[in-house]
């Protein structure tokens, strides 16, 4: 359950980053509502994961999960680059994610 939460906070993450953008500075108060939400969900439910997560692997996988989400997000909606370089490295941090968990299970954590 844990994972399950570790997860849901990453995509709160990606959902405060991309919120802050649509802010405008703080000054349009709805993104700035639900920018806050997702801060608050994001770090409450990393809390929780990490009662039995360590807490080096759910920081890495937390800000991991939000740095590849919102870059992803960003070639969607704002029509960032898309140069396989960065494809490439955005790929290479999705692994170490998933390398992380496959070490956190064999470890019993």
């Amino acid at each position: 359950m844990e994972w399950v939460c570790l997860v849901v906070a990453g995509l709160f993450e990606c959902g405060w980053a991309i919120g802050l953008k649509y802010t405008e500075g703080f000054s349009k108060i709805a993104p700035l509502v639900l920018t806050i939400i997702s801060m608050v969900m994001s770090v409450w439910l990393l809390s929780v994961a990490m009662k039995t997560i360590p807490v080096g692997t759910a920081y890495a996988v937390w800000t991991g999960i939000g740095a590849v989400g919102v870059a992803i997000m960003g070639m969607v909606l704002f029509g960032e680059s898309r140069d396989i370089m960065r494809v490439l490295c955005l790929l290479l941090i999705l692994s170490g994610i998933v390398g992380l968990k496959l070490v956190s299970s064999s470890q019993g954590a």
